[in-house]
């Protein structure tokens, strides 16, 4: 990041939860207390205080949040922090009720309140009045997000356009944490992913709520393509593109994706079913035959893609039929990445008012026999890359080994998809961030090994 520490007003730990999306917010705030003169350590014993920067989209999420808030809280009764402030999802999401429940926070920082953290964390250090809440309405444009300390390593980054989400999904609380639907100017974005490559970012994640729907209300239309093209301008070698939402992904940009030189033949597509009726409960405004036509337009246009979608199982009123129709539709579409959510019912949200809810045990058997579905799909698929060549990007070496590393695919994001082992196999030795071709020589589970050939660059 740019921009120099201006001395040591105090020593503070962070925890961030939740999605990238959310580690981004973590790092603008990381960067804005750096910036102010705060000491980030790794070790929240003595600190002056601990930032938790919360997750609030369902109950498994929200259970991590609340565990990691009461162990910090824990850390202050015991005299090992002088202050714990949450922010985030959570925070915006339940407001002063967590105050209430967990009266020894110090201050909440709501979503759109992050760029007062250094004000927050002034007040805390300076014993000066309690200011026990910050909140602010969602902006018109999405907040900015350079000069982060970024908590990523230091060869790829995520990228957020947009804040915010205008879909109204009946099993969704994301509007009423993070708003409506902002897109970042594409001037801006396009700033901001110059910084990240003079960081030495080689591989750029654009995230959003929906990604697809960039620029309609900066600009009256979908300008995603545009962005992109702009994009493949800066100087890295890795393009990834996360949270399509199905509608607006059209030819031109299968086209201008296509035939990027960056991008990589990938997309994250979150479907959540396929049964026209489950797609209209849950409000999707999509059919199952725009999917499956959007599907092959994909397939087709996209050479060597990788497909990655998630789908959700025991959602209100959903059948043995209609779960069965899920799983035939997984078997035929045999995507490369998928994964699988129970349904979380939500409070704010219209499913959780739908008649005939689906008893919990048997949301958990449908998602595994989803699963077990996927396993073997990605088994036959994982064996068919055995003898095949590909780019990897190194990302770490692997723990007590020598020589060995643990890298990613063009179709394996981070922390959601899967590895590839690499052992070093030319004269040049490979570094954290180095790409180079890879000889797959073995498969297990979702996972690849292989051996390097050339030289990495």
């Amino acid at each position: 990041m740019t921009g120099e520490r201006t001395g040591n007003k105090g020593r503070y730990a962070f925890v961030s939860l939740g999605c990238p999306k959310n580690l981004v917010d973590s790092e603008r705030m990381l960067g804005l207390l750096q910036l102010e003169g705060y000491e980030l350590v790794d070790d929240p014993d003595g600190t002056d205080f601990v930032v938790v920067n919360t997750c609030g989209f369902i109950e498994q999420a929200r259970e991590e949040s609340f565990a990691a808030i009461d162990e910090m809280l824990q850390l202050k009764r015991d005299g090992k922090t002088r202050g714990v402030i949450v922010s985030g999802c959570l925070a915006e999401r339940q407001k002063e009720a967590l105050l209430v429940e967990r009266p020894e926070i110090d201050t909440l920082v709501g979503v759109f309140a992050r760029e007062q953290v250094t004000e927050v964390a002034d007040r805390l250090v300076g014993h000066l009045a309690e200011q026990r809440a910050v909140f602010r309405p969602a902006p018109i444009r999405a907040l900015p997000d350079r000069d982060r300390l970024r908590v990523t390593p230091k060869h790829f980054a995520y990228l957020k356009i947009s804040e915010g989400c205008d879909r109204l999904c009946t099993f969704c609380a994301i509007p009423k944490m993070r708003g409506k639907h902002a897109s970042k100017p594409m001037e801006e974005v396009v700033a901001e992913a110059r910084q990240l490559a003079d960081d030495g970012v080689r591989e750029l994640i654009i995230v959003a709520q929906d990604t697809t729907y960039y620029g309609v209300d900066l600009y009256g239309r979908p300008r995603l393509t545009e962005l992109l093209t702009a994009l493949e301008t800066v100087d890295v070698d890795w393009i990834r593109l996360m949270y399509l939402y199905p509608m607006y992904l059209d030819q031109p940009l299968i086209d201008a994706i296509a035939r990027a030189d960056k991008i990589v033949p990938y997309i994250d597509l979150p479907l959540q079913h396929i049964n026209d009726r489950m797609l209209r409960r849950m409000a999707r405004r999509v059919t199952r035959a725009q999917t499956q036509s959007l599907l092959e337009q994909l397939r087709r246009g996209i050479p060597h893609l990788t497909l990655r979608t998630t789908f959700i199982t025991g959602f209100p009123g959903e059948t043995d039929r209609e779960f069965e129709e899920l799983a035939d539709f997984v078997r035929a579409e045999r995507f490369e990445r998928l994964g699988v959510f129970t349904y979380s019912p939500e409070e704010q949200t219209p499913a959780v008012q739908l008649a005939d809810p689906v008893p919990p045990a048997v949301r958990q058997a449908r998602r595994d026999r989803l699963m077990e579905i996927q396993q073997q799909i990605v088994t036959q698929h994982q064996q068919q890359q055995v003898g095949q060549t590909c780019e990897v990007i190194i990302d770490r070496p692997v723990p007590d080994a020598d020589r060995a590393w643990i890298g990613r695919t063009p179709g394996d994001a981070p922390d959601v998809d899967g590895l590839v082992f690499v052992t070093e196999g030319g004269e040049q030795p490979l570094r954290a961030g180095a790409i180079t071709r890879c000889e797959i020589v073995a498969a297990q589970s979702y996972d690849l090994i292989g051996v390097g050939v050339g030289q990495p660059w």
